[in-house]
């Protein structure tokens, strides 16, 4: 393959990529606003999302584990068609699961296609990709995560059933397996052009790496933070501040909103003003911004509460991501990061639902209280990830 020709495959992949995070957002930030209507339906109490997140953070953690051997035995394309075909299926099974259990096995299956398009795209663009690249790669995932909140909001303002908003994301996910198909074969015709990544046949190795855990206990906690806003905060913002329901579907599309403009700033300065320092001066930031949700004051000060949440979180995973091959080592480096995914995932299902399980018994106002102490933890773990020694190939 001719430099052109592979330039060009590349930059079709990189849109394509983007188009896929874009799609991967749409419906993780959806099950917040839906979670009243799907309570009600299914007379639940208000932790019954817990299990929801739970199980669907199993799925995320299984299939990113074996990320690495099935990229490794049916490539990346393949990988990706069918893992998005399993989204759209899992969408479907949302709007018209009869019972409860049908709804629950469904939050299975999309854990299951999306850990392992998150981490599959997420190994591709750490060894294909620059960090500006990975950067604005998921901030495309924010402004789907954008799209999703403000679309299900709207549905429901209108009177129709959740099935509806579930529905437009399922066909949306459906076309993009089929664009995934389509190009399979293009995925691994970039291979040779990146570097040589021999995959280990098993992740125990890895896992006796200290950095390893102490990146999968970082990406635990952020991503359980970030979810933990995304699925709570509609519900702390009608049921506990007597917001209005479309301010505060609002109020949760800005906070992804204010992730992706993150996200686009930072990949534009990240190189300069340098990764790890980025990372500590935004995590700072939002916990300024947890504390300031936390205060219980009119929503005209919530909202940049949030904004301020969503800005300081907005580079940490991709920038924690894009310096893992540099951390680590290729070679380590194609485990571990099916290992962060994994437990970010299940960071997502275990934090937000410990913190409802916690405020069906002290009130909702404790989530808030509780991500201001998470916030304070992950710092603490951010600076010792910095005084621990590199293993630079």
């Amino acid at each position: 393959m001719d430099r052109t020709h592979a330039a060009r495959t590349r930059t079709f992949l990189l849109v394509l990529a983007f188009v896929g995070f874009i799609s991967l957002g749409l419906p993780d930030a959806m099950t917040g606003v839906a979670w009243p209507s799907v309570r009600d339906t299914f007379h639940l109490r208000q932790g019954a999302v817990g299990l929801v997140l739970v199980v669907s953070g199993i799925g995320y953690l299984i299939s990113s584990f074996l990320s690495g051997q099935l990229t490794q035995a049916i490539g990346i394309g393949l990988l990706l068609a069918g893992s998005t075909g399993m989204v759209a299926a899992a969408m479907y099974g949302f709007a018209f699961a009869p019972l409860w259990l049908g709804f629950v096995l469904s939050a299975l299956l999309h854990g299951l296609g999306s850990g392992a398009i998150d981490s599959g795209l997420n190994g591709y663009s750490a060894h294909h990709m620059s960090a500006r690249h990975m950067i604005w790669l998921h901030a495309c995932y924010c402004f789907g995560a954008l799209i999703g909140p403000v679309l299900m909001s709207k549905v429901l303002a209108r009177g129709h059933h959740y099935s509806v908003g579930y529905s437009i994301t399922g066909s949306t996910m459906l076309l993009l397996a089929v664009l995934f198909l389509m190009t399979q074969r293009l995925w691994g015709e970039t291979e040779s052009s990146g570097p040589q990544i021999r995959v280990p046949l098993r992740g125990s190795g890895v896992l006796r790496h200290p950095m390893v855990w102490m990146q999968m206990a970082i990406y635990f906690l952020y991503t359980g933070l970030e979810v933990t806003f995304s699925q709570w905060t509609y519900t702390v913002l009608t049921e506990s501040r007597a917001v209005s329901p479309e301010t505060a579907g609002i109020a949760v599309g800005s906070y992804w909103g204010a992730i992706g403009i993150g996200r686009v700033i930072s990949g534009a300065v990240a190189d300069r003003f340098g990764i790890d320092r980025l990372v500590r001066c935004c995590l700072v930031t939002a916990t300024l911004g947890a504390l300031l949700f936390a205060t219980q004051l009119p929503v005209a000060f919530t909202l940049p509460g949030l904004t301020l949440i969503g800005l300081g979180l907005a580079p940490v995973y991709p920038c924690l991501m894009s310096r893992t091959p540099k951390r680590l080592g290729i070679e380590l480096s194609s485990h571990a990061i099916g290992f962060q995914v994994g437990a970010a995932m299940i960071g997502a299902a275990a934090i937000p639902g410990v913190l409802g399980v916690l405020a069906g018994r002290a009130g909702l106002e404790t989530i808030a209280i509780g991500s201001v102490v998470l916030f304070a933890v992950l710092n603490l773990l951010h600076e010792s990830l910095l005084r621990m020694p590199e293993a630079v190939e």
